[in-house]
């Protein structure tokens, strides 16, 4: 489905029922945002991961602009956190939506808080997921690959340090040959399907780490004490671009935030732990689970 918000479409996709039967009566589930990393991916590596959500939740899924199967027409200048954040609010309201719980992973995760310190009326909890709130993390991150990669993977990274992708197929490459830094239990012959049906955009990932990428230079510590939202922080402790002293630091930023490392994950919890995964967002949620 699309949604024409702001000066762009974007692609979103609901799963699970909004309202289901409870007793003599109807009830309304809470709806979730499940906000997808990148920049230049798209929100189909949570599926179907993310299904055992809808068990309590309905779940709404999204593409940023610029990328995935939203419209990548306009000002690429514009592909940016503070627009993707405004898009994401702009489509909460055009879905007609009260209070979200709003998921976010990684990149993902840099928007949905800064949505939540925006917007603290339209979220109801707030999930981050092995994310940070400032650029320090690039130069974290860099220096850990500097000690854990292999040969190939230095050399790979390197396009996106430098903003260096130029197809689909380089992005799709980067994530082939980092696949074991980002997931403990990668296997390239179960993760190939969903690589390769990702599409996969270069240029918000260019415009995003290169240079003088927008993600070098964002801080979103001076508004994280503007969130009210409840709210959970995951990481995961092996994680080699989002380490957990940057959730610590988020953790700590947020008034009665709750931390959670998980102690067998790579950045990809959801692909290392994802039962856990899934049992502390429904948890910290506090739905009830219907079948």
């Amino acid at each position: 489905m699309h949604a024409r918000i702001r000066d762009t479409t974007l692609y979103f996709d609901v799963d699970g029922a909004g309202l289901v039967p409870d007793g003599p009566r109807m009830r309304e589930r809470p709806v979730a945002f499940a906000i997808h990393g990148g920049p230049g991916s798209d929100h189909s590596g949570f599926k179907p991961g993310y299904a055992p959500l809808t068990r309590a939740m309905q779940l709404v899924y999204f593409d940023h602009r610029g990328q995935g199967r939203s419209a990548r027409d306009g000002d690429p200048a514009r592909w940016t956190l503070d627009e993707n954040v405004e898009d994401m609010e702009a489509l909460r309201r055009h879905l007609g939506l009260g209070p979200i719980v709003s998921i976010g992973t990684s990149y993902g995760g840099m928007v949905a808080m800064a949505h939540a310190a925006r917007h603290p009326d339209a979220v109801s909890h707030l999930i981050l997921v092995a994310t940070a709130a400032h650029g320090g993390f690039i130069h974290r991150a860099r220096a850990i690959l500097a000690e854990r990669g292999t040969p190939e993977q230095q050399a790979i990274a390197a396009a996106l340090w430098e903003g260096g992708f130029r197809s689909e197929e380089d992005v799709r490459r980067f994530h082939t040959v980092m696949g074991p830094l980002y997931s403990r239990r990668f296997d390239i012959g179960k993760a190939g399907p969903a690589l390769a049906r990702l599409p996969y955009a270069p240029e918000p990932l260019n415009r995003a780490f290169g240079p003088d990428g927008f993600l070098r230079r964002f801080d979103l510590r001076p508004e994280l004490a503007r969130i009210t939202a409840p709210t959970l922080v995951i990481a995961g402790l092996h994680d080699w671009i989002c380490p957990p002293e940057f959730s610590e630091e988020i953790h700590r930023l947020i008034p009665g935030s709750r931390y959670a490392l998980f102690e067998n994950s790579s950045h990809s919890i959801r692909a290392d732990e994802p039962e856990r995964l899934m049992t502390a967002i429904l948890d910290f949620v506090g739905a009830p689970v219907t079948n």
